[in-house]
């Protein structure tokens, strides 16, 4: 099943600003909160739906990509089902973008909301956001045309096992924080000339998430993550080019004490191809044909990224002629079009003559036919080349 234009999903165009898009993914995520309509699956793929646009459209590296490439120049093999918002959870959604919803916005309307004692709204974000990493990935030309799946090893940090991402050496390490009770949060409220004000700040002594730890686990030192390696698995699509970047959502360094991960970030880079050159969706090559193949005519095999391929070359060929194989080309990524093969002509000079082959174009030298004259009949010339050569 494809996907809708992220546009689209949130309501917006592709000129919106990013307070406008922010503003939109509100509405639409309000619209569709589970708090909102609990047990309806459509609403909740719905709400994961926005979640994914906004997390491409709200990034503007992502949202160039996006602009560019379309669904190709942002996906790739995540963590579940390999894309943005479709393999994140809840949980993800709310720790990356549960600030949109505003403070305590479900817990208020809906009393407690599906989890009870402050709803999904009013959860903190657990620990710090990863950061994002980025590697280069060299592909060949094949490889490009067809498109393929790597299984890459990268080094970056990953949760801890010993933890399980939380930093404490055991569950009875882990208290509710004493200066917001639990809610990462402290509100104050002052007194001013427009009356009582309240206003909402992070707490700073769990620095929002709601917990203190008093013995640190021994193997991350408390942070929730140790340097490790991971293989990641990633698809990439059928015609990218030299420069494009692909986002893999939530395959960078892990957070520090269970915060969510960052992204990694593919930087695609062509190998060199021994034969063949690339033109934007074309392929071109450079054919050197000797002087006879050019004036008799040849059938002749020149490499293709599918193969090779057999073309015929017509009697009298020019030096310069360019040869077009349809379809030969690379495919465009986020459409059906699809580039050609050029192939240019070249006719080689020979560097070193016998005494013998000297004689024979000292003769061709002095016949008429032998100048160049597009508009002159030149099967004379060619006839007497092919006694020559016979």
């Amino acid at each position: 099943m494809s996907k809708r234009d992220y546009y689209e999903v949130l309501g917006v165009g592709k000129t919106a600003a990013a307070d406008e898009i922010k503003k939109a993914y509100r509405k639409v995520a309000m619209q569709y909160h589970p708090d909102r309509n609990p047990g309806d699956k459509t609403a909740e793929e719905k709400f994961k739906e926005a979640a994914e646009a906004y997390e491409v459209l709200s990034d503007a590296d992502k949202k160039a990509q996006y602009d560019r490439f379309g669904h190709a120049g942002v996906s790739g093999n995540g963590r579940g089902n390999g894309g943005y918002g479709g393999g994140m959870n809840m949980d993800d959604i709310f720790s990356q973008f549960g600030d949109i919803f505003g403070e305590d916005v479900f817990g208020s309307f809906f009393n407690g909301g599906a989890r009870g004692g402050g709803g999904r709204g009013s959860q903190r974000a657990r620990g710090t956001r990863g950061s994002n990493l980025r590697i280069k990935l060299k592909l060949t030309y094949e490889e490009i045309a067809k498109g393929v799946t790597k299984n890459i090893k990268v080094k970056k940090y990953v949760g801890c096992t010993t933890c399980n991402g939380s930093g404490a050496k055991d569950s009875g390490s882990v208290q509710t924080c004493g200066t917001c009770g639990g809610s990462g949060q402290v509100r104050k409220v002052t007194s001013t000339f427009l009356g009582q004000m309240q206003t909402v700040t992070t707490c700073p002594n769990c620095n929002g998430e709601g917990s203190t730890i008093t013995a640190k686990c021994g193997s991350c030192k408390g942070e929730g993550r140790v340097y490790g390696e991971e293989t990641v698995t990633i698809d990439i699509p059928a015609g990218v080019q030299e420069g494009m970047q692909l986002n893999i959502s939530g395959r960078g360094n892990a957070g520090e004490r269970g915060g969510a991960p960052g992204d990694l970030i593919i930087l695609v880079e062509e190998e060199p191809h021994k034969e063949l050159q690339r033109e934007g969706l074309n392929v071109v090559f450079d054919l050197h044909l000797s002087f006879p193949e050019a004036a008799f005519g040849a059938n002749v095999e020149v490499p293709t990224i599918d193969g090779r391929a057999k073309i015929k070359i017509p009697a009298g060929t020019q030096s310069g002629k360019i040869f077009r194989l349809k379809g030969k080309g690379f495919p465009a990524v986020n459409s059906y079009e699809k580039g050609d093969q050029l192939v240019h002509v070249n006719i080689w000079t020979p560097q070193e003559l016998t005494s013998e082959e000297k004689s024979m174009l000292e003769k061709l030298a002095k016949s008429p036919n032998f100048q160049p004259n597009p508009d002159k009949n030149q099967k004379s010339f060619f006839d007497k080349v092919r006694e020559m050569f016979q």
